[in-house]
């Protein structure tokens, strides 16, 4: 077993599952096309900065409207990356598994070291 971020509950290192088969591959490709949007990493960015947020706020904080941003929220609701509640008329946002952050966290560190390293040829 090892931790994958400290806020996840313990799962088996990648190395000792078993091969994906090619139901999970499609749905691991799937949850990949979702976070591979830009708009939807910034949303999750601001999301993560600020723990909650109302949609206004999130719109305002990246320049958006704010039913551009509601569409764009309801696809990471629909992977379950984001969680919901109501209060009052504002619906408040929160990034439902903390796993996400720590991803967002290892891409971004993958982008920078890929910018600083050369291309290597094999």
């Amino acid at each position: 077993m090892t931790d994958h971020c400290k806020d996840c509950p313990p799962k088996p290192a990648l190395r000792a599952r078993p091969l994906l088969s090619s139901i999970q591959a499609r749905e691991l490709a799937d949850l990949f096309k979702v976070l591979a949007n830009d708009t939807r990493l910034r949303l999750l960015h601001a999301i993560a900065i600020e723990q909650e947020i109302r949609v206004s706020d999130l719109a305002q904080a990246v320049g958006m409207k704010a039913q551009a941003v509601s569409n764009q929220l309801q696809r990471l609701l629909d992977v379950g990356i984001l969680a919901s509640r109501r209060e009052g008329n504002s619906i408040y946002y929160r990034i439902h598994d903390p796993c996400v952050v720590n991803l967002l966290d290892q891409g971004w560190c993958l982008m920078e070291d890929a910018r600083q390293s050369p291309a290597r040829v094999a």
